[in-house]
């Protein structure tokens, strides 16, 4: 296999001997290109995680927000290398679209694609021998194709908190004092807020959802009724 530095440099690695700090430095492998008329929409996010990640479709971006609030990722990587294999009488060679490295150790290389195109034998044959190899090395392997709608808007939502600084450090901390295990979002907030508007403090403790620091159900939509318990 095959990663990209800095500078256009590559450095070809033996999988068997790959290692996470390979990584460190790397580039992704492909240039990002936006062409008139092209039918997905690539860009580039603004990870808490990680700083800027590239993503080439609107699906791929959903799985970086995805592992973006994800508290116990501590890295992303777009595009992180080149696999090459022998597969039956061909060579063949294939970019998988995310490398995530988990704070318990564990690796996992994340190829999204549509549901509706996993159907194709030709593209099922493309994602199952890269599993087949990574699996062997003792990393993850996951195709992604989506995940529920609601949980992905909230998602969405929460990541306009990410950044250090939206909300003052001073008023997520009182936060994290203040609600109760259990409580109601709506509950929480006018404790919170005392003689305020309940709207001024909400930014508090959802910036404490997106750290992860305060759970709730994804799957319902946003509103007072959320019920948020503290993270162990």
């Amino acid at each position: 296999m095959s990663i990209r530095y800095g500078g256009g440099s590559a450095r070809e690695v033996p999988f068997e001997r790959l290692r996470l700090r390979d990584f460190a430095g790397s580039v992704p492998w492909r240039q990002m290109r936006s062409v008139h008329g092209q039918s997905h929409f690539p860009g580039r996010y603004a990870s808490a995680t990680s700083g800027p990640v590239v993503y080439e479709s609107r699906l791929e971006l959903a799985r970086l927000l995805l592992a973006d609030m994800d508290p116990t990722v501590k890295a992303v990587f777009a595009q992180p290398c080149l696999l090459t294999s022998q597969v039956g009488d061909r060579v063949r060679r294939h970019v998988p679209d995310y490398l995530l490295a988990f704070e318990a150790g564990t690796v996992r290389v994340v190829n999204v694609k549509p549901v509706d195109r996993l159907a194709d034998p030709q593209i099922a044959e493309a994602l199952r021998w890269p599993g087949e190899l990574v699996e062997r090395h003792g990393w993850e392997y996951e195709i992604w194709s989506g995940t529920d709608p609601v949980v992905l808007e909230n998602v969405r939502f929460l990541a306009a908190y990410r950044r250090p600084g939206v909300v003052r450090w001073e008023e997520v901390e009182a936060a994290w004092r203040c609600v109760q295990d259990g409580d109601q979002l709506a509950a929480a907030e006018h404790r919170l807020a005392a003689d305020r508007p309940g709207h001024e403090v909400r930014p508090a403790l959802l910036a404490l959802v997106w750290q992860g620091r305060l759970v709730t159900d994804l799957t319902q939509p946003l509103s007072g009724d959320w019920v948020l318990r503290r993270a162990t």
